[in-house]
């Protein structure tokens, strides 16, 4: 668990934004009986996007504390042990909605009403209406569109033979160098279909094959012996920043935060992006506790507010006309983004559904073709 964080100058120039949404949340700082809150997040350049853009304007305005916990790359595992133990710690998680799916039919997790829950817009438009499609699951509500993506590290590379595909990174001959991918039959199965030549807009028709899987992994074997595994989303940056790799897979806005605080030589393919949503789910028990806290942090404006600090794309559309510049280092963010027009040619949405079907499946398949 890490240290609660001081509340910075910087977050506090949200703070005059924040409380005045306090009418339209029907809330007062003073009717907020203090407590703490157990959120349970991605860590990283994510976590701090989400420390800054609603967890210090809401301990300013309510006087609660947040404590940030690390562990949503394993939530549903520890969700499960806790409910198992009967000692539920956890007052909000951050996870994927695949996850949530399985969480939800488990019993985990609480069904969320959603426009009853949730803030409207600032026209008045339903949450229903707002956030963008596949946003709102029965025990689901999406914060953020982001991306799994390939990057490499353009000083490894000559300037005339710059990558710029998924069929680069399989391409050791042309490429060559190692490469660091997640440790997960997700994104991995679906880029290996589209270097061997899959469309995007085919690849779960294939991998619902057995012919298609088996061609999936066919394809990895050509880089099998070229890759080191991550299971930690700080890897693949730290891992590309020190050329010990090539080619990384990673979360998008990993690389960008690389890119833009750290000045790293850096470049995304957006070529066959896979992405997806993420967003928040209410353990059993705990919506009473977290509801005006969930409220507060999707309504519009804080939505917004997060795309300063990282580049995803905000969950509501209310919220992505207001999307401007990043907060330190004043860039444009809209390119960075991964819904922009040319970043998403051809990129693939995460089937949910597939790998809440699948995931086990191929996690056993996947682990097997690992240990050969």
């Amino acid at each position: 668990m890490k240290q609660r964080e001081v509340i910075s100058r910087k977050g506090r120039l949200g703070i005059a934004i924040a409380v005045a949404g306090v009418t339209t949340l029907g809330l007062t700082a003073t009717a907020q009986a203090q407590q703490t809150l157990n959120i349970v997040s991605w860590g990283g350049a994510y976590s701090m996007s989400q420390q800054r853009a609603y967890h210090e304007p809401w301990m300013e305005m309510s006087g609660d504390e947040i404590v940030n916990i690390d562990r949503s790359g394993n939530a549903l595992a520890g969700l499960r042990a806790q409910s198992q133990a009967g000692n539920v710690t956890w007052d909000l998680v951050d996870m994927l909605p695949a996850d949530a799916m399985i969480a939800c039919a488990e019993g985990l997790i609480e069904p969320l009403d959603h426009d009853e829950l949730l803030a409207d817009a600032p026209d008045g438009t339903p949450p229903s209406e707002d956030f963008v499609d596949g946003a709102l699951g029965e025990c689901f509500v999406a914060s953020i569109v982001y991306s799994n993506i390939v990057a490499f590290n353009t000083e490894m590379f000559p300037e005339d033979n710059q990558p710029s595909t998924i069929a680069d990174v399989f391409d050791l001959e042309n490429f060559p160098g190692k490469r660091t991918l997640m440790r997960k039959p997700i994104n991995n199965l679906e880029w290996a279909l589209v270097a061997d030549g899959v469309a995007p807009e085919d690849v779960y028709d294939v991998l619902e094959t057995e012919e298609g899987i088996q061609r999936a992994f066919a394809k990895l074997d050509t880089i099998k012996d070229e890759v080191i595994w991550w299971e930690e989303g700080a890897q693949p940056p730290q891992l590309l920043a020190d050329q010990e790799v090539a080619f990384a897979s990673a979360y998008n806005g990993r690389i960008f935060n690389a890119m833009v605080t750290e000045d790293q030589p850096f470049e995304i393919i957006w070529d066959a992006q896979v992405f997806e949503l993420d967003g928040w789910v209410v353990p059993t028990g705990r919506l009473d506790k977290v509801r005006d806290y969930l409220r507060f942090a999707t309504d519009t404006q804080r939505l917004a507010d997060q795309a300063q600090y990282i580049s995803y794309g905000p969950a509501r559309e209310s919220s992505s006309a207001m999307v401007s510049t990043h907060a330190e280092t004043g860039i444009e963010m809209t390119e960075h983004m991964p819904t922009y027009g040319p970043n998403f040619a051809t990129a693939i949405q995460k089937d949910d559904e597939f790998w809440a079907d699948y995931n086990d499946e191929l996690t056993q398949r996947f682990d097997a073709w690992l240990a050969q």
